[in-house]
């Protein structure tokens, strides 16, 4: 199974890339499939590439599923 997570956008840099944070690890992706990108924006990564921007709200609400998913796996570990 892939996962596509929500990334928040650090730094725009040349050659349509990006740097993003996703939950504290930066990482240079690909924003080549997107027409605008601003610094703060948030956007689901998969496989290295942007795909599409996302709300901040939604984007926040993911983020928190993914975190009590990993807590609820911790407590059953």
């Amino acid at each position: 199974m892939c996962l596509a997570v929500p990334a928040r956008v650090k730094k725009i840099l040349p050659d349509k890339m990006a740097k993003v944070d996703l939950e504290g690890v930066e990482q240079e992706i690909s924003v080549e499939l997107l027409e605008e990108l601003n610094v703060g924006d948030y956007v689901i990564v998969h496989v290295g590439y942007a795909l599409e921007k996302l709300d901040p709200h939604e984007a926040q609400e993911t983020l928190k599923l993914f975190d009590d998913m990993r807590a609820s796996q911790e407590q059953d570990a």
